[in-house]
């Protein structure tokens, strides 16, 4: 009996990511610069995926000295790290099991930390309450969704699971729902009004799972992955009806709050606006909110420290939760302590508080120069159209490809945003991602590149852009 016999069909039904394919590219060019070889480029600008410190954004000081103290105990008692490094170092261990990293924690997480996690939603929900019974800290936000699915997913149902996804989404999250034998049932973000999510277009996808699939879920990603558009108020409340209505779950990936950017946007949870909107809604509609210490300034994406929030779900189906939680012992301790530095950061008076607020700042600062200069420049180069970036940290602007660039691709066996994007690695050392892994309207061709970057990489990025794709329209026009 072989493994590929036994090979769930669910998971040969996950389509093979053309990152998988850029990436090899990418390593093997990384190794020829290595080596000394000649390339019109000294060194390779990977800007695929928003991982900051990976792109250059360097780490939080206040939060690498405390997680330093927490690794290596014996500066809890020097006077090398500010006092209240070294108070929040003390206090973080005092929770854990024989003070140390190494032990493991409850299965929601350490009990301390998902209190100060609560306490956190509610002054940012503008004092919502947020129970801690309800919070699972985890590997990282998209394990915690995985184990959501889970429950919500039933691989031998007939008709099959359906799951309303946007369109485009973060690739991971719909080959994950797919994994689980749920069925994908897409909803068009309007590109031509900033990607905005529109109420007709649920119900249309809606329409189209009949006779195919039983949708029981909703996905929504504000800020959103890959798109940058930032929710309204309006628009939310919109889709928590439309949920009422059509009594389905509501999945909402909310790991970009920190990071809003559009002068007339601002980040507003879905759990305080159903909480706004009062009885009977803000009793029965069943919401997942997921965060983590991967995005935003933080960018902690190696530590791996996300949660989810779960809001009026049945306390049965709560058992079922915490059984699936149970199964992976914990998540990282130390992400855990992430998470703990990102929802209770230094606040004025602290010793460590100038230079956190500073560095904050210059981050914040980075991301606003550069969502300018995206806009500025990929809107002035032809066949380009970027709409505006309100928040995330991801630009993903459309290409308007010449007909003999399609029918090259073609003749290549590769997708035209694949083909531009391998042009593009090769001849102007930018790896970024094509847009077809992120299933947009069919016709259409993008590619998503990270915006968290320090603006002297952003501009030579900018520079390496424009001069690659004036001469790939003058070569296939």
């Amino acid at each position: 009996m072989s493994a590929q016999q036994e090979l769930s069909p669910n998971v040969k039904n996950m389509k093979q990511l053309q990152y998988a394919f850029l990436a090899r590219q990418a390593n093997q060019i990384k190794e020829e610069l290595r080596q000394g070889m000649r390339k019109p480029y000294k060194e390779l600008i990977d800007v695929c995926w928003g991982d900051p410190h990976r792109a250059g954004v360097k780490p939080l000081t206040f939060v690498r000295q405390v997680l330093a103290a927490c690794l290596y105990p014996q500066l809890v008692d020097s006077d090398k790290l500010p006092v209240d490094v070294r108070q929040r170092a003390q206090m973080l261990l005092k929770a854990c099991d024989g003070g140390s990293v190494g032990s493991y924690t409850a299965t929601a997480g350490i009990s301390e930390i998902v209190h100060r996690i609560s306490e956190f939603i509610t002054r940012r929900d503008g004092g919502v309450p947020s129970n801690p019974e309800n919070i699972y800290i985890s590997p990282g936000s998209q394990w915690a969704l995985m184990n959501i699915l889970n429950i919500l997913v039933n691989s031998k149902a007939s008709p099959r699971t359906g799951l309303l996804t946007p369109m485009p989404c973060y690739a991971t999250s719909n080959l994950s729902m797919i994994g689980l034998g749920a069925v994908a049932v897409p909803y068009s973000l309007c590109e031509e009004q900033g990607w905005e999510l529109q109420v007709e277009e649920l119900h249309r996808a809606l329409t189209s799972a009949k006779g195919v699939c039983k949708p029981v879920a909703l996905y929504v990603i504000n800020p959103g992955n890959p798109t940058g558009h930032v929710q309204s108020r309006k628009s939310m409340q919109e889709v928590i009806r439309f949920v009422s209505e059509k009594r389905l779950f509501l999945l909402v990936d909310e790991v970009y709050q920190d990071c809003v950017y559009g002068e007339k946007s601002e980040f507003v949870s879905y759990k305080r606006v159903l909480s706004e909107m009062g009885p009977p809604l803000s009793d029965t509609v069943e919401l997942a909110s997921f965060h983590s210490a991967s995005k935003g300034f933080m960018g902690e994406c190696g530590l791996r420290g996300g949660y989810v929030e779960l809001v009026n779900l049945d306390p049965a189906v709560m058992k079922y939760i915490f059984k699936l939680f149970s199964t992976n012992s914990c998540a990282p301790v130390l992400g855990q302590f992430a998470l703990d530095l990102l929802v209770n950061p230094p606040q004025p008076g602290d010793p460590s508080y100038p230079l956190y607020s500073e560095e904050t700042q210059q981050i914040r600062t980075m991301l606003v120069h550069n969502v300018k200069r995206v806009y500025q420049v990929v809107n002035s180069l032809p066949g380009f159209r970027c709409q505006p970036v309100e928040g995330g940290a991801f630009a993903f602007p459309r290409l308007h490809l010449p007909p003999k660039a399609i029918q090259k691709a073609q003749e290549m066996g590769m997708q035209p945003d694949v083909f531009y994007c391998f042009k593009l690695l090769e001849e102007a050392g930018v790896f970024v991602s094509p847009g077809c892994e992120y299933e947009p309207k069919e016709g259409t061709y993008h590619f998503r590149f990270c915006i968290m970057v320090p603006e002297d990489i952003m501009e030579e990025l900018l520079r390496r852009l424009s001069s690659f794709h004036t001469q790939f329209m003058k070569d296939f026009s």
